[in-house]
Parts: C-alpha cells; structure tokens; sequence
C-alpha cells in the first residue's frame, strides 16, 4: 500500500489577542466566517432542502422510504478512537456542534473506527465523556449512542463491488515498493499497474479472495481506477481497501480486510446524510477523490442525492503546545509527565483537570474564530478566556504559599490571652445578578501565617508591604504596624513581629481612620490547615516545540511544576473536587480529583495567574 503525505504547511503568523471582560449576555457573539457564509447561502438557495431522513443511516433506498429531513443541516464529529482528545478537537467540536445548533441542525458524533490495530474502548469513552463535558449532545436525540463506522462495513464492501463492476476499481498485485516506484512524484506521471487492465469479472473474484482470506496480508490491494497521471497524486489509483488481519473492538474478527480513511470517510458522512463536511486543511487535496467517489456511488443508485460537501478550515496551532498525538504519547510513555490527563498537557481530560471550563474552552473556539489561513495563536488567548469565566464563578479565598509566621506582640493585652476573633467575608465580591454570595468564616488571633514575599527588612524603593515601622491591613482583618524579625542561626527569618492597631477591623465603625497603602493576606495559626498546592507553568519554553525540526523533548520546561506545601482557610476543607477558587493574589486554583489525594492534605492545581506572567 503507498500513500501520499500532503507537504504540511508551516504557518508563521503568531496571533495575540486581549479582551475585556465581556458580560454575560456578550460573552460569545457569533462571528461571521465563510463557514457560516456557505451554510447561509445553501439554505437560501435549497441546496439540501429535498433530502429525506429515515432516522438512521442508510443507503439511498433507505431514506427514499423516510421523512423530510427536519434539520435543516447536518455536520459531524468523526474522531478516530485511537487516544485523547486534546485543544484542537475542542476546536473542531465547538465548531461543529455549534453551527448545527446556530441552524436548527444536528450534529453527529461517528467514530471513524477503520484502523483496528490502533483502537480501543477506553479512548470511545474518554471521547464521550469529553464530548458531554463540553455541554453537547450528538445525533439529535439525548444519551443517543454515537454512530460507529464499523457498523457501515457491509456497505462499504458493497460499495466496492460495485466499483469494481462498473469498472472504477481493481486489485493490485504490486508489492508496496513496486507501487511506490510506480506512482510518480510532482514532476513525473505514475505508471499503470500490470492488474489496471483486468476484467471486472477477475477483479470482482480476487476482491472476494481478499474478503475470505486467502490471500497474506499486504499482499493486495484494492484500488480506484481514475489517472495516473493525474496533478494530484491523491488521484493516481489510490488504495481503497487493504488486508488486513486483526481483532476490532466492534466487529472482532469478521473482517480480514479494511477500507481505507480516505474511501470510508466520504461514504460514512453520505450515509449520515450530511450536509457540510468540516475538515482541516490537510484533507484539502482528498476533496476531489471524496467528490469523485460520492459522485459514482449516487450514479450507481447506492447513496442519495445530493450528496455531501467538504469544506477545510486551518486548524489549531496553540503556542507552547504539541498535538501530534505521537508526540503526547511519547511525554506519557517517557514520563516526562503523570499521564494523559497530567495538567500540564493539551488534552481536554488534562485541560480540565488543570481547571479550564466548558465554558471558557467554547469562549475560546468562538475568538480565535474559522479561517482558511494558517496562523498561530498565543496561548495567553487561552488562559484570558479562563480568567474571564473565572471571573465571576470562582469562589475567593485566602492562601498562603511560601508561609512565615506574622506574630502580634501586643494581641493578648490589647484583644485577651488566647482569644480568636471570628471574620466574615463574602466568598464572590461581585457576585452574577440574582445570586447570592456565600460567607466564609476563619478567625485572627495571636499568630497568622503570611507569604514571606510580604515582609522585607530592608524594604526596595516602592515596597508597601512589611518592613520595619511600615502598617498594612491583613485583608479582612485588622491593621497592623510591623516592629521587626525573629532569624534563626543560618539568618533564616522564623517570625516577622508586629502590634495589632485596636478598634481597626474591617467592616467595623472606625476601621478606616488608620489609612494604609497596602493590604495582604493571610491564614490563621488557630483554624489554618496545611494543602498541597502543584504549581502548574507552560511545559514548553519555545512557542513552538515540534516546528523546524526541533527535538521537542529538549524544549521542556523544567519549572513546569513545583509543589508547595501552603496553608489555606478553613473554608477550604471541604472544597469538592473540579471546585473552582480564586486565591486572592495569587491566582486561579482548582480543587484536585480525590483519586489524586495524597494523604490527608487537600490538593488544589493553579489554573492560571491573575494576569499574564509570559507577556511580553
């Protein structure tokens, strides 16, 4: 079997965009792209507007004996199930699923299940889990099972034996090498193949050879018979059919031989009866073999007209991440990170353990948008589209990331020995209209945890922290005046010293008549409780790790993580996992999965800063 790899294109453009925060009622507006053009002007024009739909899919007598079609257009989604779904196929999903739900249409989800050698059950789950988690549904009815390509082999087969009857098809003898040598190149037209010439008869018995068995496997195929001489090579006879002699997780072992993606793929969507086939761009040079094999097999009274359409859109080039799946399994395989769905990795199932949402993922597809042109979009897009959903939702709440003790000489003569003050403070400052905000509750007493990055006993020019004579408000609390440190033998500072101000809680009658120009959070000594907090960065330090050759292995990040032992607010005890929280200063946290617990500390994963650290 000889197949052609298109020259990939090398996009070169880096797009960085920045956004206010929109409001609910604008977060996603509805771009105009040629996609939506091209949908818009078939429905003026009737293009699908005679199709039938049986309710299942089917050749063309079976939607002959059906309803008008009620979708007024269809699309797919046909993953191949052979890993995890990563970005990109966000993109692709949220695309697909969305124009169908924009024009009263359907989308399906069909696993393109033709490659039995690579496929497993574990990956059709994870794709529909990935699929529900983005907020869709598939095949126009809920909980709907996904359409499977291998359960279109019958037809397929069919397909072909027409082919070979009307004369469109043979089987080739030729080993891989031969054909290969054979096919030409840019420059030079293909040779025809000594079996290009045999009868229909002899190529319908050797087909059915192949199908029962008796032949090795590689050592035949079936071929289109269109033109070896043909511009586009992807024309020269290619491989419809090859043996191949393996178990498949759907049909185990009725088949020995196996269509093609390129004869599949264009048979699958007519079968489905879509309407617009999305692609990327890599497929644009497939198009004419998917127009030239729907047009015979509608000639051939096998599949309804009209057919479907290609289109091609430029797919997803992210900064700082890979997407080849062989790639991503190689991170996973190496160890160069905890697993598929390790936060630090692409996929959806990592992206999501990382704390990105459904909604900030369909935020992104809709502002990167859908064109026909490369281009490379700055993942600071990605994590801006995070921030502003986050923005909202996230609960607040006080961590403290690199803890030293703040002790508050004067607490037991100005508050009583041992006494706890209880705080309030809203969990969502500026909650959504008609939500109501939840309270936490923590105490301040004698001892307070605080971020060593908060005191500096010679303070930079500029510093509004604490330093020695400086006051600060511990946010939610009460003002305090630092009066210096405690060190240790190595000149390690054990304790920062300060005297609380009395009558200066926040919220209280009085509490802004001391005036501070900073203040800072903290956890209590008394109610603090100590959380594993994983510090997740970019795992790539070029924005483009697998382009021009690079060895994207030599490119990682070895700061991509680091684990800190923090102490959060009591609040914090009871976070459930994929619960989402802004630590105030800090950033974005998501409450890790239990599975990924360790011991008795609560484990939470930075989703993204406050602002961006990579900008330039």
């Amino acid at each position: 079997m000889v197949t052609t790899t298109r020259p990939r294109r090398v996009p070169t453009k880096i797009v960085r965009m920045s956004f206010s925060n929109p409001s609910p009622s604008d977060a996603t507006p509805r771009t105009s792209n040629f996609l939506r053009q091209i949908i818009e002007s078939d429905l003026e024009k009737g293009t699908y507007a005679s199709r039938h739909w049986a309710g299942s899919p089917g050749d063309a007598a079976h939607h002959a004996a059906g309803h008008p079609d009620t979708a007024r257009i269809r699309t797919r989604f046909p993953p191949e199930p052979n890993g995890y779904l990563h970005v990109g196929h966000a993109k692709s999903i949220c695309l697909n699923f969305g124009l169908a739900r924009d024009y009263a249409g359907i989308c399906h989800l069909r696993f393109d299940d033709t490659n039995p050698e690579k496929e497993d059950v574990e990956y059709v789950n994870s794709i529909v889990d990935a699929i529900r988690w983005l907020g869709f549904e598939w095949n126009g009815v809920k909980d709907a099972a996904p359409y499977q390509a291998s359960d279109y082999f019958d037809f397929m087969y069919r397909a072909a034996e027409r082919l070979i009857e009307m004369g469109h098809a043979y089987v080739d003898e030729q080993t891989a090498e031969e054909m290969r040598a054979n096919r030409g190149d840019f420059g030079q037209p293909g040779v025809d193949s000594p079996c290009r010439n045999r009868t229909p008869a002899e190529n319908l018995a050797r087909f059915r050879e192949m199908r029962d068995g008796k032949h090795a496997d590689g050592s035949m195929v079936l071929r289109a018979r269109i033109d070896m001489a043909s511009p586009n090579i992807n024309m020269r006879d290619p491989a419809i059919y090859r043996i191949r002699r393996a178990t498949h997780h759907n049909t185990g072992d009725k088949w020995c031989i196996y269509p093609m993606y390129t004869y599949a793929h264009p048979i699958e969507d007519a079968l489905e009866q879509i309407t617009h086939s999305i692609c990327t761009l890599e497929f644009e040079d497939q198009r004419p073999f998917y127009d030239w094999l729907l047009e015979h097999l509608c000639e051939g009274g096998l599949l309804a007209s009209p057919p479907p359409h290609q289109y091609e859109f430029a797919r997803l080039n992210l900064t700082y991440v890979i997407t080849s799946k062989r790639k991503l399994a190689q991170l996973v395989n190496e160890k160069k990170v905890a697993g598929w769905d390790d936060p630090r990795m692409p996929t959806i199932v990592g992206l999501r353990r990382r704390g990105y949402t459904p909604e900030s993922l369909q935020l992104f597809a809709e502002r990167i948008g859908v064109t026909k042109a490369d281009s490379w979009i700055d993942y600071s897009t990605l994590e801006g589209c995070l921030r502003e959903d986050l923005e909202t939702k996230a609960h607040r709440a006080m961590a403290v990331l690199n803890p030293v003790k703040l002790t508050l000489i004067n607490w037991d003569d100005v508050m009583g020995v041992g006494h706890l003050e209880p705080c309030t403070q809203s969990a969502l400052p500026h909650p959504p209209e008609g939500v109501e905000a939840p309270a936490r509750h923590f105490t301040i007493g004698k001892e307070v945890w605080i971020d060593r990055e908060d005191f500096e006993e010679v303070p930079p020019k500029g510093y509004k922290r604490l330093f020695p004579g400086n006051k600060v408000r511990l946010k939610g609390g009460y003002v305090i005046e630092c009066t210096g440190c405690i060190k240790d033998i190595n000149g390690v500072i054990t304790d920062v010293l300060a005297t609380v101000v009395p009558d200066t809680k926040s919220g209280t009658p009085g509490s802004e008549t001391v005036k501070v120009k900073a203040a800072i959070t903290w956890v209590g000594v008394a109610d603090g409780i100590q959380a594993e907090v994983r510090m997740y960065d970019r795992l790539f330090l070029d924005a483009q790790p697998d382009a021009g050759g690079k060895e994207f292995l030599d490119l990682l990040n070895p700061n991509s993580l680091k684990v800190v032992t923090a102490i959060v607010e009591p609040s914090l005890a009871s976070a459930l996992p994929d619960q989402k929280f802004q630590f105030e200063r800090h950033g974005y946290f998501v409450a890790d999965r239990v599975d990924h617990v360790t011991g008795s500390k609560a484990v939470f994963n930075l989703a993204v800063g406050l602002k961006d650290s990579w900008g330039k």
